[in-house]
């Protein structure tokens, strides 16, 4: 079923990783996993963004600014397509990496490792309900710390080596996900130089 092991990455995690490293699932089923979660960030960027609006400054001083709901769109697809870029390719980076670690994995592997560690993350896109900035950043904050925690417990059972090895292995992810990140950020300001910005109302 997709998305079962939702509530086992949050409630039991190492054991969730075990079941998930003993009952493997098609490269479809981990896709899809992603291709549902990623909808809550990009799906809430365009309800805050286009209905809700972003509040700027404070007190009597504080502006709501809106985009346009066609410009909102274009800006939750194009963040829900750069999601789905940066799970597969840390997946890709993750297979390329276990060469150097004396492990195998197949993609597919790779692929829920990516996919699982990224749920939490993903899931801190229900802050933009309350569309403030130290809210969704302390969200977001909270997100990224779960995420790398699952990382940091899944590398080692997902690939069978010892958790010294983890460790490290986890950390070069950690490191490939950052530059990704960058990579991600870099490119919208070079779209954004071309007037593909946001409209705003």
């Amino acid at each position: 079923m997709i998305l079962n092991h939702l509530w086992g990455i949050y409630t039991s995690p190492k054991q969730e990783w075990q079941t998930i490293d003993s009952k493997h699932e098609s490269y479809f089923f981990a896709l899809s996993h992603i291709l549902i979660i990623a909808l809550i960030p990009s799906g809430m960027a365009f309800y805050a963004s286009a209905y809700i609006g972003w509040d700027i400054g404070a007190g009597v001083t504080a502006e709501t600014i809106k985009l346009t709901q066609q410009s909102a769109m274009a800006m939750s697809v194009a963040m829900y397509f750069g999601l789905l870029f940066g799970v597969v390719a840390l997946a890709a980076l993750t297979y390329e990496l276990a060469k150097a670690f004396d492990t195998k994995p197949t993609y597919t592997q790779c692929l829920e490792i990516a996919a699982y560690t990224a749920t939490p993350l993903f899931m801190a896109g229900f802050s933009a309900f309350y569309p403030e900035i130290w809210f969704i950043m302390v969200a977001v904050l909270a997100g990224i710390s779960y995420s790398v925690y699952l990382l940091y417990t899944g590398v080692p059972i997902m690939l069978h080596i010892p958790e010294e090895k983890g460790f490290i292995f986890s950390s070069s992810v950690v490191t490939c996900g950052l530059v990704l990140m960058v990579i991600l950020m870099v490119s919208s300001v070079i779209l954004w130089s071309y007037g593909l910005g946001p409209q705003y109302m």
